[in-house]
């Protein structure tokens, strides 16, 4: 395992798993975490042999949001945090739209910023007493990297606006019937279950996984109709762009009995 301090990173296979490193805080987010995360993140992508990406927590957290004491900080500077808050929507909004599949394993507390975080990766894991919840207003802030946009339209829009509107924390367990997390564990299998999971995704990546991870990513904020039309784009392209010929005539060549997957 080798990386920054605030950040592991262990390359596994076509899996590059990445575990945030403060566990003393819980992982709560500064500049130095962001910026090391930014920085794994365009490495992995750089590197033609990681296929997908894992984000994990170390110690008793996934990520509790941002480091409170450091926005403090700022602000006694005469910084308003809303630049670094800035860099954490930014990254958030680069895991959702990265070319590689990301899949977030939770366990103890993802919140505020740490559910946000989550709320980007494609596929996540959570240990059953995992406590999620945005949590903003029980300090008076209000969320800054995607929360308002991803918690309506991943866990529906009861459940965000309870979670918005009274700050709770629900266990994984009970957030399931949502959906979201996507698979709920016991905690110890948290990150065997977050590398499975990447490994699906990894055995199937590449540019179709890549277009349709970007269109997954912009059509839930358009109008139908033009969500409809930049589907069909995307097709048009990936078809141009691609040899898709090639790969279906390989598929009708297969035996009609082998060209079924197995159910997950």
């Amino acid at each position: 395992m080798n990386g920054s301090e605030v950040l592991h990173i262990d390359r596994q296979g076509p899996v590059r798993v990445l575990t945030l490193n403060r566990p003393e805080r819980r992982n709560a987010l500064d500049a130095t975490v962001i910026e090391a995360l930014d920085r794994a993140l365009t490495e992995a992508e750089n590197d033609p042999g990681t296929r997908a990406v894992v984000l994990l927590g170390a110690g008793p957290s996934f990520c509790a949001g941002a480091d409170l004491r450091y926005l403090l900080a700022l602000h006694d500077r005469g910084e308003p945090p809303i630049a670094f808050l800035r860099t954490v929507s930014e990254l958030a909004t680069r895991l959702e739209t990265s070319p590689l599949p990301v899949v977030a394993g939770l366990h103890g507390h993802a919140v505020a910023g740490g559910i946000e975080l989550a709320l980007a990766c494609d596929l996540v894991v959570a240990a059953a007493g995992t406590l999620i919840g945005d949590g903003h207003i029980r300090n008076n802030l209000l969320p800054a990297a995607g929360a308002a946009v991803r918690m309506p339209q991943l866990l529906g829009h009861a459940t965000a606006r309870r979670l918005a509107l009274t700050g709770e924390l629900l266990r994984a367990d009970r957030l399931a019937g949502t959906g979201w997390p996507h698979e709920v564990v016991a905690e110890s299998e948290v990150a065997a279950t977050a590398r499975r999971l990447a490994e699906t995704l990894a055995a199937v990546h590449g540019p179709a996984q890549t277009g349709y991870k970007r269109l997954l990513a912009r059509t839930p904020t358009l109008p139908a109709e033009d969500a409809l039309a930049l589907e069909l784009a995307a097709f048009e392209a990936h078809w141009a762009a691609h040899d898709v010929a090639t790969a279906l005539r390989e598929f009708v060549a297969r035996p009609a009995d082998s060209r079924s997957e197995q159910p997950a």
